[in-house]
């Protein structure tokens, strides 16, 4: 959860806290925390990033108790301007996108300054993952002259004096000296080339994700219009992060204004993006779900007043550009139950009872696995289902199945286990070593006999990891659980090939004379484009052969 804290004073020029509200605030799926006579402190769920303004909770909250004109789905006027963003290609491949805005009749004092940094700090510890995903700027517009670049310099060669400190620094000086620089240097340190910003005099405006100028960057009472910045290396979320700071200074009172953002590919846009989700619903599946029975006409005055538009001819629900959180029509319900009111859901026995439930013998298989991986010092871990291109390239996996509609770089299902175990070594390499990891978990394959309606079948598997670990290790690992579910008479290994293992160095694990899965030490060139620095060896297992071999 992340905590905000918004003036009572400004909260109640909107919503009058009473003991009735707070209720309602609470029902709502924001807790409220504490309330004090200038103070309002809520919790806010880390898949809403819209609600961490005072401007995007009221917005929302608004529209939950059913004011008058606040209903539906909130409308923001983008005005054209001739100002362009360029991204160039000399950025570093950790930090590769930015996108940009700007907003101009803002009325700011301190209580708006202070609201503006809190949701870029919120924005950052949440939607942009502390900092990992993204980061976000604002800055005077009037400081600054268009056209500006983003673009990577050497570290050393980056001057400028950062915010809220007394002299110049090279970006080197500023991740050891900075508080804000040392906070966040381990995003960055290990990079070639330290993105910014520079604006068509040729003077840094920031360094991200770390900080901006204190000359040109800095936010006072006097700013009346703001040049608002995203970058990272997910262009969905960084989208999403302008769009939400956009519409909150909207609320403030400014006009939001567009700025044409040129990628390093040549693929441009015309930022922030407001145009709304727009998917199907099935009001059939809305009152199974729910076990009630709504006509369309009161789900849709629900859906308004969760901030949805619904065309109920066309079954179609429209939603606001700022929510993350709508993957799926299961999240539209969950945003009519909220509208409806858990309190209003009456309790019910089923028909018939529910029949006694046991753990599978597959079940009992992989949790025995489990244990005895644990048992040899291994820690279990559990990654993505999801994989992005670029994890795929760097471990020379190919790519089988895209998802349609990913709102984010993880648009492909995985086929194996090994590309998430390598990521979890690439993300711990400042952690003590040795580090032995396996994960037990689904991968997705082609359904060759057409026995689902996809064409997408599932193996579960087992992958082992030991870095630094050789074959040897791996071998050993693997042959402990042989013996451990007595299947040495039907094992062996022979000598193999797999893409992006060392040749000579692979071995496949024979079962019951049929190949139940691969041993083999990790190339060179993948563990350094991964930044791993220890060699890594591997085993994956189909553990549906070696359950049905163990007598399942």
């Amino acid at each position: 959860m992340a905590n905000v804290k918004f003036s009572r004073s400004e909260f109640e020029k909107s919503v009058k806290i009473t003991k009735e509200m707070e209720e309602k605030i609470s029902m709502f799926g924001t807790p409220l925390e504490s309330l004090t006579d200038g103070e309002v402190e809520i919790d806010i769920t880390p898949n809403r990033p819209d609600l961490l303004s005072l401007q995007g909770y009221l917005r929302a909250f608004e529209a939950f108790l059913g004011k008058k004109g606040r209903t539906g789905m909130r409308k923001y006027e983008v005005n054209k301007s001739d100002y362009k963003l360029k991204v160039e290609k000399s950025l570093p491949d950790e930090w590769p996108y930015a996108f940009a805005c700007f907003v101009k009749g803002l009325k700011m004092n301190d209580e708006k300054i202070k609201e503006i940094i809190q949701l870029q700090e919120k924005l950052g510890t949440t939607l942009l993952r502390d900092r990992r995903k993204g980061g976000l700027g604002v800055y005077p517009l009037d400081k600054i002259k268009f056209p500006i670049v983003f673009r990577g310099m050497d570290a050393d060669e980056i001057k400028f004096r950062p915010l809220e400190f007394s002299e110049v620094l090279t970006a080197r000086q500023i991740l050891a000296k900075h508080p804000t620089g040392r906070r966040y240097s381990h995003i960055c340190e290990a990079w070639s080339k330290m993105p910014v910003f520079v604006d068509s005099n040729n003077i840094i405006m920031s360094m991200p994700p770390i900080i901006n100028s204190h000359d040109v960057g800095k936010v006072d009472e006097e700013t009346r219009d703001v040049f608002v910045e995203v970058t990272g290396n997910d262009k969905n979320i960084i989208q999403k992060a302008l769009v939400i700071m956009a519409t909150a200074l909207a609320d403030m009172g400014g006009a939001i204004y567009q700025v044409e953002c040129k990628q390093q590919d040549g693929a441009t846009s015309k930022q922030p993006l407001l145009k709304p989700e727009v998917m199907k619903l099935n009001t059939k599946n809305v009152n199974e779900v729910l076990g009630i029975n709504l006509p369309d006409s009161r789900i849709r005055k629900l859906l308004e007043r969760m901030g949805y538009n619904y065309d109920i001819r066309k079954k179609e629900v429209k939603a606001p550009a700022w929510r993350v959180d709508i993957l799926h029509e299961a999240d539209v319900i969950e945003d009519i139950a909220i509208a409806y009111g858990y309190e209003n859901f009456k309790p019910m026995m089923p028909d018939k009872p529910n029949m006694i439930g046991e753990e599978s013998g597959k079940s009992r298989f992989c949790r025995k696995i489990a244990e005895v991986l644990i048992g040899l010092g291994f820690l279990e871990v559990s990654s993505y289902y999801l994989l992005r291109e670029s994890d795929l390239k760097k471990t020379r996996q190919r790519v089988l199945f895209e998802v349609d509609g990913s709102k984010t770089d993880y648009k492909y299902l995985r086929s194996n286990l090994i590309t998430g175990a390598l990521r979890v070594l690439s993300e711990n390499t400042d952690t003590e070593y040795p580090q032995k990891i396996f994960e037990i978990g689904d991968v997705f394959v082609r359904d060759r006999k057409s026995r689902t309606e996809t064409g997408i079948g599932e193996k579960t598997k087992l992958v082992i990891s030991l870095a630094p670990g050789n074959f040897t290790g791996a071998k050993q690992a693997v042959e402990h659980l042989i013996r451990m579910f007595n299947l040495n008479s039907n094992y062996k290994v022979e000598s193999g090939k797999k893409k992006g293992m060392i040749e000579g160095r692979v071995g496949n694990l024979i079962i019951n004379n049929k190949k139940a899965g691969f041993i083999g030490e990790v190339h060179p060139a993948i563990l350094k484009s991964l930044k791993i620095k220890t060699p890594v060896a591997i085993a994956e297992l189909n553990l549906k052969m070696l359950y049905n071999s163990a007598g399942g």
